[in-house]
Formats: structure tokens, C-alpha cells, sequence
């Protein structure tokens, strides 16, 4: 066990060290210092394992961290009329039984998985049992101190701290036992990347069980919700047993990992990707466009793939209504609840920059973009010169922004008559302010995601993310606007800030993509 646990690891290690050297590669200001014999300098695969020793540390707790921070105590926050100890105990028991499904870590298709068991040949069981329990302590591990911090902050007593991490191991426990029990019987594995959509339905009911109630003003007791988890405790034991006595892990393990028999084979992903996505495209040929140039194209493009470019849009601005309407029907019922909301109106706009980061659809936009059309015409060189480049972009960015524009009134117009009916404001200018500024957060994205791709383009060939530069970015994107969440500030302040920042940034891109663009706008290789 300990011999297959370090095997393991090493090869996890060995390809995150691979991948953090290519990416340090990728960054302009680094690539003309590192040699060209990168991967065999000592000092630099040295201070790789260091990192991917560090980010196996840190992986542990970041993203507990975040859950407690947004997914429970964020969002807890609007429940202020209940008992902070119920709001606390109620959310994480529907996540957590979403989580036992949906972060399974013994029905992912991982790479590692892949190449131990499929490249390697190594024991399908005594692998998985010892990646699944190393994972499952990393996350009895991981829970535990935020359990401890932010259940006892919250009036949670300190030992149901102790063993609430213990419960959430219980739980996936019996979830993967169930899951293995069910595979006896119909010889068909479970794979949580690929979830039914009874299993989607469970889950929608779930997340309303979860935040809807607390929103009507019920959160289940204490005394439910502590059993409920502490049972978990005894059900996790048998579903050990299960898990360790189960003996047809490789069989399992192949139907899981059929997807992934193409892993090493960028060409061979690149046709299933193209694949996936012609299926969406429109044949219809008598789709057409009066106009010329690089509009014709652009019309051409948008019709044709009209599904995958609008499909998600309308169904987050579906969501977004029906969670408009339900919270105005909710002011209606609970009417001694319009101060705190109307004050929550007044000074959390800075909240919904992450919630418009979120929903935004510039990456799928600018993969669309690149997979079915610029991945051919970037071999022409008349398709870089700089005029060209920036007409292009200008049009797309209107494209994009339309696309993005949708959802984004749905939400601006939706907090208006959301702060209307909690009893206003004093300045009518506030309604204007709020419904342009949420347009204008929802236009920066666009604006920041196609001006990226433009200025980095990530893909290569096999439409594989190869930019080390560009996960950097998206990945500092990220964090800026986790942190305007925990900015409070009046919607007047904040929004003319968001409107004067958005059209700032909208003319430097255009610089940006005009000076630069012609010479990185390419294929990587």
C-alpha cells in the first residue's frame, strides 16, 4: 500500500512539475531567460516540486476555505432573521449530500487514473483504494479546521465541530458503496462528470432545499440536523467495508476511463472536440448574409452556430427571472423583511461582480471562435495584418457583448424592482445607476475575455489551453472578484465607478489589440 501510495504520488507529481515548467515557458517576460534544455535544469525542477508539493498542501484547504466562505457563511449572511447556528448546520447537510455525488473522488476520470491503471498496468484495486481513502483523509484534513473557526464563530458547539468532517467523509462513503452496490446489480458504473438528469433534477431540488427555504424563513433545528450528520458517522463505516471488500476495481476503472483513450493523442481529442461541436453547428444552406467582408463572415458564424453560442445564455437568463420573481413573491409573503433588503440593494452591488464573472460567457465565445474558425484562417497572413485584426475584434466584441447583455438585464432590471418594491431610494437616479452598472460588469468580461484572447490566444492546435500567461490572468481575475464580494459600498459610488472603469478599459483594449495583437494572434504549437 505504501509502495503504490508513493508511485502514485510521484506520477501526479511528475506531470504537474512537467506542466508548471511548460507553463513558466509560456510567460513572455520568463521565455526569453529559460534555456531551451528547461526540463533537465536541476534548479528549476527543483523549485517545481517545491511548488507542486506546496499546491498539494495548500489544495487541501483553499478550496474548504472558499466553500465556508461563500457557499455557507457568504450566503448565510441574508438569513439574518434566523438563528445563525441552524443557517450553519442547514446549508452544508443538502451541499454535502450534493457533494457525495458530484465529488465522488472514486468515480472521476482523472489523468493519473489514467495512466497508472491504463498506461501502467498497475493493481486497479490497491490503486484506488489507496488514491480513495488518501483522498478522503485529505478532506477529513482540509474540513477540519474551517468547521472548528467558523462553526464555534457561529454558535456551533466545539465537539459537533470535531466530528462534522468526519460526517462529510461518512457521507461520500456511503454514496460510493451505494454506487458500487448498484454496479453489482446492473453492471453499469457510476461517473460523476457524466450525470443523469434525475441526478440534475436531485440536485436543483437540493440547492433549493438548501437556500430557498432559509429564504421563507425555515431552517431545519438542531436537533434534526445534527443526527442527520452524526448518523452519517456509522452509515461512512459500512460503506468502508464495502468499498475495501469490492474486487472488480479494474473493470470499474476501464469503463470509467474509456472516455480517456485518446489522452495522449492531441490529434486524436482535436476530432472529437470538432466532432462534438459540428453536431450543435447549423447545415442549413440556406443560411445567408447581405452584407460584406468581415461582417459577412461574422453573420455567417453567429447563425451557424447559434446554438452554442446562445443556448446557455437563455437558460442563465430563464434562472435568473424565475429567481427574481421568486424573490419578489418572497418580499410580498415576508413584507417585515424589506429594510434588510433594501439596505442589502443600497451597498452589495460590489457582490455581484463575481456573480457576474460567473455567468459570463466569454470563454466558450472565444473557444467557439477559435475551434471553427479562426483555428484555419490564422494560416492566412492577411487575417493578422492590424487593421484587420481590430475590425475583427470590434465586431466580435459587439457579438459578444449582445450575448452577454441578455442575462445581464434580466439581473440589472430584476435588482431594480427588487430595490422598488423593499421601499426605493431617495434618488431615482439609483434605478438607472444600478441597471447600467450590472450591464456595464457583464460588458468588461466580454471586453477582458475576447482582449485575452487576442493578445495571448491559449489554444494550439488540439484546442488544448498551452498559455501559462493566460491561466495567470484568469486565475488573478478570479481572485479580484472573490474579494469585491466582501466589498460594501453605496450603489451611486460604486456604480459610476464600474461605468467610467468599463469604458476605460474598453478603449485601451482596442490599443492593446491594434498594437499587439497582429504578432500573438497565432496557433500556438
Amino acid at each position: 500500500m505504501n509502495k503504490t501510495l508513493t508511485i502514485s504520488f510521484s506520477l501526479k507529481n511528475t506531470y504537474r512539475v512537467n506542466g508548471i515548467l511548460f507553463s513558466l515557458k509560456q510567460i513572455p517576460l520568463l521565455k526569453r531567460c529559460l534555456p531551451a534544455t528547461l526540463y533537465q535544469v536541476k534548479g528549476l525542477k527543483v523549485f517545481a516540486n517545491v511548488l507542486s508539493i506546496l499546491w498539494e498542501i495548500i489544495s487541501a484547504f483553499i478550496g474548504k476555505f472558499l466553500y465556508f466562505c461563500t457557499m455557507v457563511c457568504g450566503i448565510g449572511i441574508l438569513y439574518s432573521d434566523l438563528s445563525k447556528s441552524r443557517v450553519f448546520l442547514h446549508i452544508p447537510l443538502f451541499l454535502t449530500i450534493i457533494g457525495s455525488f458530484m465529488n465522488t473522488h472514486l468515480f472521476n476520470p482523472t489523468k493519473d487514473k489514467y495512466y497508472a491503471i491504463i498506461l501502467m498496468r498497475m493493481d486497479a484495486r490497491e490503486y484506488t483504494l489507496v488514491n480513495y481513502f488518501y483522498s478522503i483523509c485529505k478532506s477529513v484534513i482540509g474540513f477540519m479546521p474551517f468547521t472548528i473557526v467558523f462553526g464555534t464563530d457561529r454558535g456551533v458547539p466545539l465537539w459537533f465541530c470535531l466530528l462534522l468532517p468526519f460526517c462529510i467523509a461518512g457521507m461520500k462513503l456511503f454514496v460510493a458503496a451505494i454506487s458500487l452496490w448498484d454496479y453489482e446489480r446492473r453492471g453499469t458504473g457510476y461517473n460523476e462528470n457524466k450525470l443523469s438528469k434525475y441526478v440534475w433534477g436531485c440536485i436543483a431540488l437540493l440547492l433549493g432545499a438548501a437556500y430557498g427555504l432559509p429564504a421563507l424563513g425555515f431552517a431545519l433545528p438542531a436537533f434534526v440536523s445534527m443526527p442527520v450528520f452524526l448518523a452519517c458517522i456509522p452509515l461512512g463505516i459500512v460503506g468502508i467495508r464495502k468499498v475495501y471488500t469490492f474486487r472488480d476495481y479494474r473493470a470499474v476503472n476501464q469503463e470509467l476511463l474509456s472516455g480517456l483513450t485518446n489522452q495522449m493523442d492531441s490529434t486524436a481529442k482535436a476530432q472529437i472536440a470538432k466532432q462534438t461541436t459540428e453536431k450543435k453547428i447549423s447545415t442549413d444552406a440556406s443560411i445567408t448574409s447581405d452584407r460584406k467582408g468581415f461582417e459577412y463572415l461574422n453573420e455567417l458564424f453567429i447563425k451557424r452556430h447559434k446554438k452554442i453560442l446562445w443556448n446557455s445564455t437563455k437558460k442563465i437568463s430563464y434562472i435568473c427571472a424565475f429567481l427574481v420573481i421568486a424573490a419578489l413573491i418572497g418580499i410580498y409573503f415576508l413584507p417585515e423583511e424589506k429594510s434588510t433588503i433594501n439596505e442589502i440593494m443600497m451597498n452589495w452591488l460590489p457582490y455581484f461582480v463575481f456573480i457576474m464573472y460567473a455567468i459570463n460567457r466569454g470563454t466558450n465565445f472565444t473557444q467557439a471562435l477559435f475551434m471553427n474558425c479562426d483555428h484555419s484562417l490564422l494560416t492566412y497572413s492577411f487575417y493578422k495584418r492590424p487593421a484587420f485584426v481590430l475590425r475583427l475584434f470590434q465586431i466580435r466584441l459587439r457579438e459578444i457583448i449582445k450575448i452577454n447583455s441578455v442575462p445581464a438585464l434580466v439581473i440589472g432590471g430584476g435588482l431594480a424592482l427588487i430595490l422598488f418594491a423593499t421601499g426605493g431610494t431617495d434618488h431615482p437616479w439609483n434605478y438607472v445607476i444600478l441597471i447600467v452598472s450590472i450591464l456595464c460588469m457583464s460588458i468588461f468580461f466580454s471586453i477582458h475575455y475576447l482582449t485575452i484572447y487576442y493578445l495571448l490566444q491559449p489554444y494550439n492546435a488540439g484546442t488544448e489551453l498551452k498559455s501559462g500567461t493566460y491561466r495567470i490572468i484568469m486565475s488573478v481575475t478570479y481572485l479580484v472578484c472573490f474579494c469585491m464580494m466582501q466589498l460594501r459600498m453605496s450603489i451611486f459610488v460604486f456604480g459610476i465607478m464600474t461605468i467610467v472603469f468599463c469604458v476605460l478599459y474598453g478603449v485601451v483594449a482596442c490599443v492593446l489589440v491594434y498594437r499587439f495583437a497582429p504578432k500573438t494572434f497565432r496557433i500556438r504549437i
